[in-house]
């Protein structure tokens, strides 16, 4: 009966406000920065291609488990997905709290932006509407990722921008995910008071250059890495589906051949 009190009128029966709204705001923080975290790691293996395909290749395999593992196994890589999944709806279910209800909330947020002009509100609506779009372009990414992990690699990943035809996906996905990361960290921040100092107004500007060098750090990043993968798929369409196999391998197939003949 005290939690029915609690969540129509917001107090509990002492009559103290409810720290339900905090709780909840704790953890939607706490899952964003996680997500912010693993969305920055995830950048750097999956650019592992720009430095060669055999090293983007020896990434793959590590996080199949290769070191404990004889050959490593990609259902690592599906439970370490569906973790994360979990965590994106948990995160994107709390966050839907502070989205505008119907049509007239959305009118009267758009007025109220216009009206105050303030960059921070313009950032919040951008934040949202990346936000809305992730759990779309993410979750197609996702879907493969858990149920398809053996294609991940620098043939299989290829493939799948070309011949898969999901490069306007991954497009999409990265400028969502970039924009949206980079302003939620900057958000947290704020909200948060982490490194305010002395002068919390000059601590603002200086964490949005923060956030901007970001932004521009990981889409740059990220779109030589796009590039990248779609020009190994246009040279390896017409052999779209074979696996890489590393260059030591390959040698190692050659020589035993030589020596047979």
């Amino acid at each position: 009966m005290s939690n029915l009190i609690e969540g129509f009128l917001g107090k509990s029966v002492e009559g103290k406000k409810s720290r339900m709204p905090a709780r909840l705001d704790y953890w939607q923080s706490a899952t964003g920065l996680f997500l912010a975290l693993f969305m920055w790691g995830h950048m750097f293996f999956v650019s592992s291609i720009l430095v060669s395909k055999d090293f983007m290749y020896s990434v793959t395999k590590m996080f199949e488990g290769v070191s404990f593992i004889k050959g490593g196994n990609p259902f690592l890589v599906s439970i370490a997905v569906a973790i994360v999944l979990t965590i994106i709806i948990i995160h994107a279910a709390l966050a839907m709290r502070k989205f505008p209800a119907n049509y007239r909330q959305y009118q009267a947020f758009r007025t109220h932006m216009k009206m105050i002009d303030h960059e921070d509100t313009t950032l919040w609506f951008i934040q949202a509407f990346t936000g809305f779009a992730m759990f779309f372009l993410a979750s197609a990414h996702l879907f493969i990722m858990l149920t398809k992990p053996e294609t991940i690699g620098p043939f299989g990943s290829a493939d799948r921008m070309i011949s898969g035809w999901m490069w306007p996906v991954y497009l999409l996905l990265l400028l969502a995910v970039e924009f949206h990361g980079s302003i939620g960290l900057y958000r947290l921040c704020v909200k948060w008071g982490w490194f305010e100092g002395d002068n919390a107004k000059e601590t603002r500007v200086k964490l949005k250059k923060v956030k901007w060098a970001i932004t521009i750090f990981f889409l740059v990043l990220g779109l030589a890495t796009l590039a990248a993968y779609m020009k190994i798929g246009l040279e390896h369409r017409d052999q779209a589906g074979v696996r890489y196999q590393p260059t030591a391998q390959v040698q190692m197939i050659k020589n035993d051949m030589k020596v047979r003949a």
